[in-house]
């Protein structure tokens, strides 16, 4: 199961074992939660890096917003979408912006046979955007209005436009009431500064990153097991070959190579 958001200052909680009762409950639900979770097993680093390109978007995200002071998207329990101000950020740098409140946080995941998006709020209902250009998160269901294209943004490393299926665009604007908070529409009709966004995400669901902690995990064996493997003792110069074999993929072929070799020397 995808494990719960954890914050900057919250208390590590000690894991306690599940009943047979609770083991039994969580698999019935498994079916349910499959097409709206994230990634399993994505490993344990709960840090927060920045999409770099629209492969990276998956998972736990944050939306960060074009505004001074930063704000973020967010919603409520009614449904209302709004810009939330960001408090665990480093120097107003949006690049290190970090959610304090599970609000500011929506899953983000590619609907199923498409290349099109859908973003779920904290209370399980789908960021909207309606022919006005209004903002909600009140369904469960994903329709025209729930589905989302992300784009990188040309000439803007590591940052994106979210357009609807109208091709408009999400976007901020000054607050229309005084000293209140920038507002948030999805009605702008090309890409400009306030339509340009930056995501936050999950480290541990970022693809690359991913993939980079699996080859070390594989290159992860001693040279006791690999002589073991191999039936001889090796050389630093072997260790390492079949070290990088592993990371790369081939380490059976280079096993079978060097047990090969083993006989040549026997017989030879």
């Amino acid at each position: 199961m995808v494990k719960p958001l954890s914050f900057k200052g919250d208390k590590k909680s000690k894991k306690r074992k599940r009943t047979e009762t609770e083991s039994a409950a969580e698999g019935a639900r498994t079916g349910e939660l499959a097409a709206t979770q994230p990634p399993e097993d994505a490993g344990d680093d709960d840090s927060w890096v920045s999409a770099e390109v629209v492969g990276d978007v998956v998972g736990p995200v944050m939306i960060v917003l074009p505004t001074e002071p930063p704000t973020c998207l967010a919603c409520d329990a009614n449904g209302k979408v709004f810009t939330d101000r960001i408090e665990n950020i480093i120097d107003a740098n949006p690049a290190s912006a970090e959610p304090h409140d599970v609000r500011q946080v929506w899953v983000a995941n590619k609907i199923y046979g498409t290349e099109n998006f859908r973003f779920k709020g904290r209370y399980g209902k789908y960021l909207a955007c309606d022919k006005y250009g209004i903002l909600s998160a009140t369904s469960e269901a994903i329709a025209p209005p729930e589905t989302w294209n992300v784009i990188a943004t040309p000439d803007t490393p590591s940052t994106f436009q979210l357009q609807t299926l109208q091709e408009t665009f999400l976007s901020t604007a000054e607050s229309k009431k005084p000293n209140g908070p920038p507002d948030v529409r999805g009605d702008a009709t090309e890409i400009s500064f306030e339509s340009t966004l930056r995501i936050r995400m999950q480290a541990r669901f970022k693809p690359r990153l991913k993939a980079s902690k699996e080859l070390k995990e594989r290159a992860k064996v001693s040279r006791k097991e690999l002589e073991e493997a191999v039936g001889r003792r090796l050389n630093e110069d072997e260790v390492q070959k079949l070290k990088k074999a592993r990371r790369e993929g081939d380490y059976h072929e280079q096993l079978l190579n060097l047990k090969s070799k083993n006989k040549h020397d026997k017989y030879g």
